[in-house]
């Protein structure tokens, strides 16, 4: 059997624009509430196309529904995302070198900031998937470690988040959720985000985009990843 790619959005509007691209779409039944799968071929590729809904527990719970249904070739996090440095813009395409938890602090413990005790500081993005999108990468595409957390990033506290994760091209609610879950079913994963927002614009800054816009220039970003991967083993 074909292994599928399973791409993970939280929202609805972020899970159209590949739905509106696959071939043969069907609806996928899933055990948990929430979940709102669709497969379907695109370009040959055997895709799955899940909203997870918001939030880290229902992200790691719908990884953890796919790895196990599927054994997919990879899964991959899309949608809109949260821009953190201060030259990026609404519109650029964010790439996961890694993620963490942003939010998490157990430093009082002796652990890093953003690690969650017994967990690794930062969960890596497969190689081969890094390696594709290098590859395909455009100019307004940014790379860096993608962090995820329960509480958004304000003018409040972007600074404080800025410097405590200087590589942090992105924030979101759900990528390292899923970072975590596909690495401990030994799944390659990425993320790749459409920035609909600034965290903290600068003066003059366009700070907000269209989330379905977004949502578009991500999935653009990953059909085009997806074309410069390996045809899938049997």
């Amino acid at each position: 059997m074909t292994r599928s790619v399973v791409i993970l959005t939280a929202m609805q509007l972020e899970a159209d624009p590949f739905i509106e691209l696959l071939e043969g779409a069907e609806s996928v039944e899933a055990p948990a509430s929430g979940i709102h799968a669709v497969r379907g071929a695109l370009d040959r590729r055997d895709l799955v196309v899940a909203r997870t809904g918001v939030g880290l527990v229902a992200a790691a719970t719908a990884t953890a529904w796919a790895s196990s249904a599927f054994n997919p070739q990879a899964i991959i996090s899309a949608g809109t995302a949260g821009g953190l440095p201060r030259d990026i813009s609404i519109g650029d395409v964010a790439v996961s070198e890694a993620s963490t938890y942003g939010t998490a602090d157990a430093t009082e413990f002796g652990y890093e900031r953003g690690q969650v005790p017994g967990q690794p500081v930062r969960f890596n993005a497969a190689d081969e998937l890094l390696e594709a999108a290098r590859d395909a990468a455009q100019q307004h595409w940014r790379f860096g470690r993608i962090l995820s957390g329960d509480t958004f990033v304000t003018a409040k506290n972007v600074a404080d988040t800025r410097e405590a994760f200087p590589d942090a091209v992105a924030t979101d609610m759900e990528s390292c959720a899923i970072a975590q879950t596909a690495s401990a079913f030994s799944i390659p994963w990425l993320s790749v985000r459409g920035i609909s927002d600034l965290c903290g614009p600068e003066a003059g800054q366009d700070f907000h985009m269209d989330a379905a816009e977004a949502a578009e220039r991500s999935r653009d970003a990953v059909v085009a990843i997806l074309s410069r991967l390996p045809a899938p083993r049997q």
